[in-house]
């Protein structure tokens, strides 16, 4: 009986522990063509429709080096996602705009998604992450 319980007692750790091994995927950014390496890159991860462009699931500040930059955002669970970002070039923060709402800086979204009035659509952007890593280069 007793080795029964230890049994048991083993089997619920090793599945717990399995459990926590593989709780996520990674999606690794990859940004290219970044016009210099003056200021960072914001990339930010949506995980819906409704917060796409608006609040976001994860989000960092990367580094700009030789043109690129890459971020990895680790154990991600399975869903849909995309990914925005931009060229902080003057290094203010925030995505700056002309007089007209035009973006004056760098942009871009996963899948390469572009749009010709407007920011790029959720259907255009959106991936899925399932059993492995995602990878996601980015040309601005």
């Amino acid at each position: 009986m007793v080795t029964l319980i230890k049994f048991f007692i083993l089997f619920l750790f090793s599945q717990l522990l399995n459990a926590q091994i593989v709780s996520g995927q990674d999606i690794v950014i990859k940004i290219d063509h970044i016009d210099n390496n003056k200021g960072n890159i914001y990339v930010a991860v949506y995980d819906s429709k409704d917060s796409f462009l608006d609040k976001r699931f994860k989000g960092t500040i990367s580094e700009i080096n030789q043109n690129s930059s890459e971020v990895t955002f680790k154990d991600v669970p399975e869903g849909v996602y995309a990914i925005s970002l931009f060229h902080d070039e003057n290094g203010n923060g925030k995505m700056d705009s002309n007089f007209l709402g035009i973006p004056s800086e760098d942009y871009g979204c996963s899948n390469n998604a572009r749009s010709f009035m407007g920011p790029p659509k959720w259907e255009d952007a959106k991936f899925e992450v399932k059993a492995r890593a995602i990878t996601q280069t980015i040309t601005l």
